[in-house]
């Protein structure tokens, strides 16, 4: 098993203070002097020695935070390491598109009216939420020989929502069930 160097003060690989994964080093585990130090409102502080940074830190109440380790010397910045993260978790979080689901009704050819008005005003919310609607129309037994029922259902419900979506895909009969799309219009 090959065996990874240590690093400079006996720190092994599982010690607490090896940041080579956890990103920036912070305050004292800052241990390279001097640094280039860029001040908490951006400007440029020119290259100092570490303790100076770190008093000067201690001063503003803020942090020293390594932002270009790898940099000669290394860049250093003044600031708030907490809120810091915490905007770069909420930078990562908030720009997430919209992921668009595919969001099914199931209703029967006896299913009542009312019913029917709940489920479009359900496929009206998905279709604002910007997500595709499958419409189902079942069929049980004898139910199958008046599909027409079924086709005066799911076009009910279509002419309800036309304002909506548009038809992805027309009405069909796959075995036992009658199907139609709706997606969102953009």
């Amino acid at each position: 098993m090959e065996q990874l160097p240590q690093r400079k003060g006996g720190f092994g690989i599982n010690d607490r203070h090896f940041t080579h994964d956890r990103g920036q080093r912070v305050n004292e585990q800052i241990r390279i002097s001097p640094i280039r130090l860029i001040g908490a409102a951006g400007e440029q502080l020119g290259i100092v020695p570490t303790s100076q940074a770190m008093e000067m830190a201690r001063e503003a109440q803020l942090d020293l935070v390594e932002v270009a380790p790898l940099e000669r010397p290394p860049v250093c910045k003044i600031m708030d390491f907490g809120k810091f993260r915490y905007q770069q978790t909420h930078k990562r979080t908030k720009h997430k598109p919209h992921q668009q689901k595919l969001k099914e009704i199931r209703v029967r050819p006896k299913t009542g009216e009312h019913d029917i008005e709940t489920k479009i005003n359900q496929a009206r919310r998905f279709l604002e939420h910007k997500d595709k609607v499958l419409l189902n129309v079942l069929f049980r037994g004898r139910e199958m020989q008046h599909v027409e029922e079924g086709q005066r259902i799911i076009a009910g419900m279509l002419a309800k929502l036309a304002d909506l979506a548009k038809i992805e895909k027309a009405p069909s009969m796959e075995g036992k069930r009658m199907t139609a799309m709706l997606a969102p219009k953009a």
